[in-house]
């Protein structure tokens, strides 16, 4: 019987990008979708992260630089996805954003596609799932509610976690889905609205629910990630990517360096 080969594990130096709030995982319980930028200049997934398991000075910030053990997930499809090796991730720096984000944009903007139209003919043709491109027109931010709690089976896993394993708290079910509406510069768009999973907004609702009524909070919301993300002073630029087995693209992030 022959044995399956496996990747060898590959050590990365990787700026993290995005982050994702966290979601239950039947197989590894609850998840973090993270991506990344490695220091040759190449988009890079890495999953599973059950980063809120993770030890504090293990866990990293967007636009922290990371050093880490990674091997290619051969049954993704997907091309920049990794396995990373959990007990070796090291932050070992931070991306400032001092002049108007320059060090950022010297890594992030080489990146830039046209469309999200390219990215999705990139993705048909070679796999690439990952990408950022700066949208021609933001038409609008928008909520719109998403079910109250985990699936049952979700619910599940949650509960073993709680009886079995150690987390800071339980994983929160948020009721809403946050979205965008957006033209981009290509003429094949015919117009797209999005949803982004971005951990930041999430945060920023579960902390401003406590001080605002629900109408001042997704206002205050919308402010931040329309108002001001989105604003003229701001260059602003749409990250995607999909999930595993959906060529339905989300915005992972927004970057946005100051004009």
């Amino acid at each position: 019987m022959s044995s399956i080969i496996r990747p060898e594990w590959v050590k990365k130096r990787v700026l993290i990008v995005v982050k994702t709030y966290p979601n239950p995982s039947m197989q590894y319980q609850e998840t973090v979708c993270t991506a990344g930028i490695t220091d040759n200049g190449n988009w890079i997934r890495l999953y599973p992260v059950t980063y809120r398991h993770l030890p504090y000075d293990q866990q990293y910030k967007k636009y922290d630089w990371i050093e880490l053990k990674t091997r290619r997930r051969t049954k993704d499809y997907r091309i920049e996805s990794h396995t990373p090796d959990i007990d070796s991730i090291k932050v070992v720096g931070n991306c400032s954003t001092k002049n108007k984000w320059a060090e950022r944009k010297e890594i992030v903007l080489p990146l830039v596609k046209k469309s999200l139209e390219e990215i999705i003919s990139l993705y048909d043709s070679k796999g690439v799932s990952l990408g950022i491109f700066k949208p021609k027109e933001i038409l609008d931010f928008y909520w719109k509610e998403d079910d109250q709690h985990w699936s049952p089976k979700h619910e599940a896993v949650l509960n073993e976690i709680r009886l079995f394993g150690s987390t800071p708290k339980r994983l929160e079910k948020i009721p809403w889905q946050f979205r965008y509406k957006f033209m981009c510069n290509d003429p094949r768009c015919s117009g797209h609205d999005l949803s982004i999973i971005d951990w930041e907004i999430y945060q920023a609702y579960r902390k401003w629910r406590y001080q605002y009524d629900r109408c001042t909070l997704m206002q205050k919301i919308k402010e931040q990630w329309l108002g001001k993300i989105c604003s003229p002073n701001r260059d602003t630029y749409f990250i995607v990517g999909n999930k595993f087995r959906t060529k339905s693209f989300m915005v992972l992030g927004v970057f946005y360096p100051p004009k």
